[in-house]
């Protein structure tokens, strides 16, 4: 058995996973859970994933959860497939790992939480608590003012090429931008040029064709 990736594909996390499969130029098969009927909450997923989120990843005998910690195994175990997403010196990678935990500490939690109110709610029917949102939207706002900063000096966020750092604000973001978040992007010129370039990146092209689908 080759490479698995439960999920479903409207889920931010699997999107990460699927956006890295492609970056690497692998082979794999996407299993799609029904989250709505909760198949996710259910065996036999619990057995690949205990807390009942998505995705869950099979390669081999090998079964992984938590949607950054399978990138990391994909970029590190296939280093010789396709886009690099991490450095070998370490120095560099150093600095890349201060800014994968700068996007999974401090980016993740307002744009998920403003990904949800603008974005997923709509589509789902509910309503959007736009008091989550006004408090929210000056908190993304600050985290962008320091990638601005950052993107002044470096082409990317970890350095000057594409790695994890920068792929895995790709699913949020790509929801942001369809609402009024996107503004908080555009207005800063480096992120602008940034996230238009990240967000063209054919493999990232690939898994929207498979959401779209």
């Amino acid at each position: 058995m080759g490479i698995q990736v439960h999920g479903a594909i409207i889920s931010t996390a699997v999107m990460r996973v699927l956006a890295c499969l492609h970056e690497k130029e692998l082979d794999f098969q996407f299993v799609p859970i029904n989250v709505a009927k909760g198949e996710h909450k259910q065996q036999p997923f619990l057995s690949l994933n205990p807390f009942g989120q998505v995705p869950a990843f099979e390669d081999g005998d090998l079964k992984l959860f938590e949607s950054r910690a399978i990138n990391q195994y994909i970029a590190h175990t296939y280093s010789d497939k396709g886009t690099s997403l991490i450095c070998s010196d370490p120095k560099k990678m150093a600095v890349v790992a201060v800014w994968s935990e700068v996007e999974g500490q401090r980016y993740e939690a307002p744009a998920a939480k403003l990904t949800w109110e603008l974005a997923i709610k709509p589509m789902l029917g509910m309503v959007t608590d736009d008091a989550v949102v006004e408090e929210q939207e000056p908190v993304l706002a600050k985290v962008l003012d320091v990638y601005e900063a950052r993107l002044a000096e470096s082409k990317y966020l970890g350095c000057d090429c594409f790695t994890l750092a920068d792929l895995h604000h790709l699913p949020t973001m790509m929801y942001l931008m369809g609402t009024r978040v996107k503004a908080l992007f555009e207005s800063r010129p480096h992120v602008r040029a940034w996230s238009a370039d990240i967000m063209a990146r054919p493999a990232w092209q690939k898994v929207l064709a498979m959401k779209a689908a």
